[in-house]
């Protein structure tokens, strides 16, 4: 595919690469200046860096897109995956949500 076509394409439903910039940006400068950043590990701030740009791009573009939610979920997915294998890592047993 051509990269214009690609580009085409990509704009439908990823929206304009400014405001996906803008949003994913401006999460990634909140969470950087929080204290508890610098005790992230890279798995987590990479995640983070990734889930903020899948944010981004649903701002940006058609929220109802359905691969961008679950790119969101498949970055939480690698590090809940991690946390399990991890020694020292913190699990709460939820029987009921409420939103």
């Amino acid at each position: 595919m051509k990269t214009e076509k690609l580009l085409d394409e990509r704009k439908r439903t990823h929206g304009s690469f400014i405001v996906n910039s803008r949003v994913s940006q401006g999460l990634k400068d909140v969470i950087r200046k929080e204290p508890l950043y610098a005790e992230l590990d890279i798995i987590h701030r990479e995640a983070l860096d990734h889930i903020f740009g899948k944010i981004g791009r649903i701002m940006a573009g058609d929220p109802r897109f359905i691969d961008a939610w679950r790119d969101v979920a498949g970055y939480a997915s690698l590090i809940v995956k991690e946390l399990e294998q991890t020694p020292g890592a913190t699990d709460v047993e939820v029987k009921h949500i409420v939103i």
